[in-house]
């Protein structure tokens, strides 16, 4: 009985994870980039310091993005981060519509602020900035008026 209890395989060590490093990744020029991708909208973005110019495909944030919600959902990342004047944004996007591109353009944000700086990556993702968002439009299906919508059906 005593060999069957020394024979016993050893407890499992008590720490097996091993945590993440995370680097910085900029370029030459001191830009982080990030993919951002939202509905059918896909967008680059480059971050660099500066003063808080935000560029979207050659035009002024305000002049790109008309409506007040759309402004803000792509700034949002820069006040989690408390970084409002201290990056200029340079994005390019297309596909989907103006709310999936401002989408896209936030998650691509957010992305580059957590290579540029691997600190800010705890408030981004708690505020859900970094994780995709995959909705997305479902496709028609043959027979149906719609993706869902059926024929109405008659007993007699």
């Amino acid at each position: 009985m005593a060999d069957a209890e020394t024979a016993a395989a050893p407890p499992p060590p008590a720490n097996t994870h091993v945590p993440t490093v995370r680097v910085i990744a900029r370029d030459d020029l001191g830009r982080a980039y990030g993919t951002g991708r939202r509905k059918t909208s896909s967008a680059r973005v480059w971050v660099l310091p500066g003063d808080g110019t935000v560029t979207i495909n050659g035009k002024n944030l305000l002049d790109y993005f008309a409506r007040r919600t759309h402004v803000d959902e792509v700034v949002a990342p820069f006040a989690v981060t408390r970084t409002a004047c201290n990056f200029d944004v340079k994005a390019t996007v297309k596909g989907g519509g103006l709310s999936g591109q401002a989408g896209a353009v936030r998650h691509g944000i957010a992305r580059a602020l957590q290579n540029y700086d691997p600190a800010y990556r705890p408030a981004l993702k708690s505020a859900g900035f970094i994780t995709r968002d995959p909705r997305m439009v479902e496709r028609k299906k043959p027979g149906r008026k719609k993706a869902r919508k059926a024929f109405q059906w008659v007993k007699r």
